[in-house]
């Protein structure tokens, strides 16, 4: 759940993407579906796959870092290489680089469904990371490539309509299909959608390309931000487990910060980048993207470790913890149309202030619930109070991020927002889970220096402790010491995460305050093209 429903500007990057190839109003309409059907791939990936984490955790034996490289492995290839993905489908064939990328993500989600251990769990992710950077941004150029600029409004909302309801119904399938079967079906449900959606792109999809204008590709930026941005998440995963003066840990920390600044030198001497720096100039564009990064690290950081949590911790099964996020994504949808008019009244920002600082509101409540919490007591005010933070700031958040740049740029510079939104999800999981991971150990010994319970069972708790909420008590013993035991692992548990949820709260306080201080409060009419930028 660390990526809920559809991240920001994607409707600007089908607005303003390729113009339209003439093409019948049957391809038109088989081409949405085909773009509705590739989405939800991912959509649902991004949301069931997290409420089957205890499951996983649980049948391979696997600790809270493994649990992390399962979303790691699979976000990181997607937000590294976004942008090489929608340059590949202009260069070579939009519909073939989808279907290639289809393709992928199909057999990587069988792979992971026959997977018997972590490892060959985290390898077959990755590639389905590759398989969605490739199935994502040519799901929306699809749409812009098919339909005329006139339409193209009518086809957004349909396929924002249907994004919405798969981003509803795809954690409590995938939690039905954890309680009810296994979390093997969360990844083999993909395989018969696969399996649709390259048949539907065969037989009934045309193909485009992008023009003349299209440039090299940027190898060397895409191979750097990869390179650095694994170089960060290991350093932030591995530290609580190795320690910080082990030699993987500050090597890969400095080659991933070395990486990250040398790709910030190549981008900037580049005829084509991949990622344009001129774009930052705009002050509403860096203010936009910082905030997206600060909010959206809150957003997808904090959201992996709800359910783990909830089914954990507050005993939730896992169709209940799918349905938890329920209200947030209702309150998008219904105050979504609303949302999008706060900026011709308001200018942007005001919303985009106050946006971050009611989601700072339910980030904070997320951290009231102690153990066994109930549902609609402790849980469902932060949800909704965030739901209502996040709807406010996005629509104003995509309209000033296209605004912000030249007519010509605006689809790059949508796209440029997406792969933020999903880069700080990804550093988030990595850093929130190293802070809970210390507030955890030292909260554990605490509670287990208090009690008076066997030698060999708190061995066997601390033997573990890398599970956090996940440690398995060995049986035998009496029910009220195994009892003390896991309510002290429950409040070690709650602890650190009572601590990610106020960071969160503080990173959504800065980015309002980024908004403040960056972005202009009037509404901006968008700039006439700049050759320049």
């Amino acid at each position: 759940m660390s990526q809920i429903g559809k991240p920001p500007c994607d409707d600007g990057i089908i607005l303003n993407g390729a113009p339209a190839r003439p093409c019948s109003a049957p391809s038109r309409h088989w081409t949405l579906v085909a773009a509705i059907v590739g989405s939800s791939l991912a959509f649902i990936d991004g949301t069931v796959v997290n409420v089957a984490l205890p499951a996983i955790q649980r049948d391979l034996g696997a600790t809270t870092a493994d649990a992390q490289w399962v979303m790691e492995s699979y976000a990181l290839f997607l937000a590294a290489l976004l942008l090489v993905g929608g340059v590949l489908g202009d260069r070579f064939g939009r519909k073939r680089i989808f279907m290639l990328g289809t393709a992928l993500f199909t057999l990587a989600s069988v792979a992971c469904s026959l997977s018997n251990a972590v490892a060959p769990l985290i390898a077959a992710r990755a590639v389905q990371g590759i398989g969605a950077a490739l199935l994502v941004p040519g799901s929306l150029a699809l749409i812009s490539a098919s339909f005329p600029q006139s339409e193209r409004g009518a086809a957004i909302g349909t396929w924002s309509a249907f994004s919405g309801i798969t981003a509803a119904i795809g954690p409590v399938i995938g939690g039905f299909l954890v309680d009810h079967y296994s979390w093997i079906w969360a990844f083999l449900v993909n395989a018969p959608l696969g399996v649709i959606l390259l048949a539907i792109c065969a037989t009934k999809v045309p193909e485009s390309k992008g023009g003349l204008e299209v440039g090299p590709i940027d190898v060397r930026g895409a191979s750097l931000v990869t390179i650095g941005l694994a170089g960060l998440v290991f350093a932030f995963i591995e530290a609580p487990m190795r320690g910080w003066t082990a030699a993987p840990i500050w090597m890969s920390l400095v080659v991933g910060i070395l990486a990250l600044l040398l790709f910030k030198r190549v981008e900037a001497a580049s005829a084509s980048p991949m990622l344009p720096m001129a774009l930052f100039r705009e002050r509403d564009f860096a203010g936009a993207n910082l905030l997206t990064l600060l909010l959206y690290a809150s957003l997808g950081g904090s959201l992996f470790f709800l359910p783990l949590n909830l089914i954990q911790v507050q005993g939730y099964s896992a169709t209940v913890a799918g349905a938890a996020l329920l209200p947030f994504i209702a309150i998008m949808f219904l105050l979504s149309r609303w949302a999008g008019t706060l900026v011709d009244r308001f200018g942007s920002k005001l919303p985009l202030v106050t946006g971050p600082c009611v989601a700072a509101v339910g980030f904070a409540m997320f951290a009231l619930p102690s153990v066994q919490g109930d549902y609609w007591t402790s849980f469902f005010p932060a949800v909704c109070v965030l739901g209502l933070g996040m709807s406010i700031t996005v629509a104003p958040l995509t309209t000033t991020v296209m605004n912000a740049v030249g007519k010509d740029r605006a689809g790059t510079a949508s796209g440029i927002n997406n792969a933020v939104s999903r880069t700080a999800a990804l550093l988030a999981v990595a850093l929130f889970g190293f802070v809970l991971t210390l507030v955890f150990n030292a909260t554990l010994n605490d509670e287990l220096a208090s009690l008076h319970a066997p030698a060999e069972l708190v061995d066997a708790v601390v033997a573990q402790r890398q599970k956090l909420a996940g440690i398995v008590l060995p049986n035998g013993y009496p029910p009220a010491t195994t009892a003390a035991l896991k309510h002290a692992v429950d409040v070690s548990f709650v602890a650190g995460f009572r601590w990610v949820m106020l960071i969160s709260a503080g990173l959504a306080l800065l980015s309002a305050i980024s908004a403040w201080m960056l972005i202009e409060g009037k509404a901006a009419v968008p700039k006439a093209a700049n050759p320049a930028a």
